[in-house]
């Protein structure tokens, strides 16, 4: 008979799943509970690892349950509700697109765009004229629905693992900042009279942070990366598509990811908000030196 027997030398051998993530294979064990952790549910303890729940309980550290509060892989804090951030998100995007649909005068207000109308009339107005709002607005603000609704189905996909990889405060500030260096690289290299609008700048940041941290978790990547040329594809391919904002996107998202998995434990929050700090720097001056050039 070919089929192996339960409790074979085979099954004995089988590496178990985290109790948490039934699909990461790990023979690492709490120390406490023996159950199977994978790096993302260990949490260092005096000898070991354990769980979150055991190290919620403060049970077997040896210190205050607070000295040792269990993190993500980027030192976030694990949450209850590890969408919590991206429900927010997306339903601020869904708020703004149905004032849109209920006020299309609202448009003209949103939309990023640089100076309106071209010289010589005047007033103007757009980010040269000082309206630097519209480098955030632009990216909760959708007028098609086949825009929204892609663009929310990749925020939905991408961002929960990624919320619940990084904490909601690293995420957060991921996505923000992808989408305002989307936004800058419009406004420097469009035309100053054009205008646009649309989450995919963070969309594409996330592209970014997930193909780093998959790459850091070893995952397999060619899922990820088929997705994201076949994206990058419909970016330069399909006409009326701001690729400024798809590419400005994704290269703040990977350096911002970067920091964020890799920034070293003993000065993690220095590197990690420090890159994030450089980005948006980054993010001023192309706007100033845009701004110079269109007045």
């Amino acid at each position: 008979m070919d089929d192996q027997a339960a409790g074979s030398p085979q099954d004995a051998q089988r590496v178990p799943g985290c109790y948490r993530h039934p699909d990461r294979e790990t023979g690492v064990r709490c120390t406490r509970c023996e159950r199977p952790i994978c790096p993302e549910c260990m949490v260092d303890a005096s000898v070991g690892f354990q769980c979150p729940e055991c190290v919620r309980k403060g049970s077997g550290t040896g210190h205050a349950p607070s000295a040792a509060l269990p993190r993500t892989i980027a030192g976030g804090s694990v949450a209850a509700d590890p969408r919590l951030v991206t429900k927010i998100l997306l339903g601020i995007n869904v708020a703004v697109f149905l004032a849109v649909q209920a006020r299309s005068s609202l448009l003209d207000h949103l939309v990023l765009v640089g100076i309106w109308p071209p010289a010589p009339f005047t007033p103007t107005e757009g980010v040269a004229d000082g309206e630097w709002y519209r480098l955030v607005t632009s990216m909760f603000t959708h007028e098609e629905i086949w825009h929204i609704g892609f663009n929310m189905l990749s925020l939905w996909w991408l961002g929960g693992p990624l919320e619940q990889a990084l904490g909601r405060a690293r995420y957060l500030a991921l996505y923000l900042i992808s989408g305002l260096a989307g936004s800058a690289l419009t406004y420097l290299l469009a035309a100053g009279t054009s205008a646009s609008l649309g989450a995919s700048g963070a969309i594409f940041g996330l592209f970014g942070a997930t193909a780093v941290l998959m790459r850091r978790l070893n995952y397999d990547m060619r899922p990820i990366i088929a997705l994201l040329v076949i994206n990058l594809i419909f970016t330069f391919g399909w006409s009326n598509i701001a690729w400024q904002a798809h590419i400005g996107g994704l290269v703040a998202g990977v350096v911002i990811g970067y920091a964020m998995v890799h920034a070293p434990r003993e000065r993690r929050a220095l590197v990690q908000y420090g890159t994030c700090a450089l980005v948006l720097a980054a993010v001023v001056l192309i706007t100033l030196a845009r701004t110079a050039q269109l007045t």
